[in-house]
């Protein structure tokens, strides 16, 4: 791999004009990006109903996400430890090859056991997609354009959390489970690009990113403390986005309703996820924080008290409006918090930042379907929902304490 760039703490200059697509490399993970999140997105509605297919119980459907999440979670942080072993290009195309084959193993069998394991191999390449790629997008270009940069590679990755999602289950029960899993299996052609991705980004930061061994331990220390607070204001609002796609068509009263309020939740996600960065490199990402999450909060007071019984077309306007909020809310603060991960581990730590983000993310999208279900048994989903507001409201003082710089 050759150092197209120079050194991450080395640019100083101010941002080029034009476009951040105009960056080397940058429109490559823009491919790399949506071809991986096409593979994820494909499936994770509908490998659990295929296993349903298969003779499995709600119990066991319920354990293929979670099998695909916990090795997601335990995947990500190896991955600055295998960057600067093996290479940005090897360890990105192998991301894609462990996301596509197991997807298209999936026409071959409907078995639990069978499916639990294709899952596991595809939460290793989720893990190393979300890790890697982000790590990239935020050494492809200067510093001053990073949350340009993140916003766009933000965008490319929604692209399929919007389009593909949504109809896989549709298109699964109603035409054929196949097309789907060829859909799934995507990241596949996405490989030419992790490669030229690769070319473009410095040698210095592979090696930075991935050997955390050589780093002194109270430095490292320092790293991971300086995460915590954009790591927990994090787990605040995917408490509240885990809990909306895994229980929206428990909150609804007609099937319909679930496929709306969903595509708004991806929709406002992706148009955040885009713009806030750049409006971030202006104003400043911690000037922003604690406004998103006082919005944050009277969204989900308000999705609280909508959902105290299931919803009815009656009230579609309100609640595909409140799903929309809510997916503004949540693609704010993925990348605000995204860029605060990245600022306070510094330029050195990219591969640890990525690590860590990516590994807050999952835990709380799987953790927040947990609590909200076991508190929604009793008390109802208005119940279970306030609780992510106020989950998210504890964020608040974390959100208001400036990143030091």
């Amino acid at each position: 791999m050759s150092a197209a760039l120079p050194e991450p703490e080395e640019r100083l200059e101010p941002p080029g004009p034009g476009s951040v697509w105009a960056a080397p490399g940058m429109l490559a993970l823009a491919v790399l990006a949506f071809c991986g999140f096409s593979g994820y997105a494909a499936l994770l509605p509908v490998a659990p109903l295929w296993a349903v297919r298969g003779g499995a119980d709600s119990g066991g459907a319920g354990m293929v996400n979670f099998v695909l999440l916990g090795t997601t979670v335990a995947t990500q942080f190896a991955v600055p430890w295998a960057i600067g072993r093996w290479g940005w290009a090897w360890v990105l195309s192998l991301g894609m090859v462990f996301l596509g084959v197991p997807s298209l193993l999936h026409i071959a069998t409907d078995e639990l056991a069978a499916l639990l394991v294709l899952s596991a191999v595809r939460g290793v390449g989720f893990g190393v997609l979300t890790v890697a790629a982000n790590a990239a997008a935020v050494l492809l270009v200067e510093p001053a354009r990073r949350g340009a940069a993140v916003g766009a590679y933000s965008a490319a990755l929604s692209l399929p959390l919007v389009l593909v999602m949504p109809i896989g289950g549709w298109v699964a029960e109603d035409v054929a489970f196949w097309p789907v899993f060829l859909v799934a299996a995507l990241p596949l052609a996405g490989i030419p690009a992790c490669v030229a991705v690769a070319r473009h980004l410095p040698v210095r930061a592979t090696h930075d990113a991935g050997h955390p061994e050589v780093e002194e331990d109270a430095a490292t220390s320092r790293t991971y403390l300086a995460l915590l607070r954009p790591t927990l204001i994090l787990l605040g609002i995917t408490f509240a986005g885990g809990s909306i796609i895994t229980f929206a068509p428990q909150m609804v009263s007609v099937p319909w309703l679930s496929a709306a309020g969903l595509f708004a939740v991806g929709l406002g996600a992706a148009v955040m996820r885009w713009q806030v960065g750049a409006v971030s490199d202006r104003i400043g990402t911690d000037r922003l924080v604690p406004v998103a999450v006082v919005v944050t909060v009277a969204v989900l007071a308000g999705l609280a008290w909508l959902v105290r019984s299931p919803v009815g077309t009656e009230q579609a306007l309100a609640w595909i409006t409140v799903c929309a909020f809510v997916g503004l809310c949540y693609g704010t603060l993925q990348t605000l918090t995204m860029l605060q991960a990245f600022a306070a581990a510094g330029p050195r730590r990219v591969g640890t930042a990525s690590a860590v983000w990516n590994a807050g993310f999952d835990t709380g999208t799987a953790t927040g379907s947990l609590l909200v279900g076991w508190v929604a048994v009793g008390a109802g989903f208005g119940a279970g929902m306030a609780l992510t507001a106020v989950l998210c409201l504890l964020t608040l003082p974390l959100a208001l304490i400036h990143a030091r710089r």
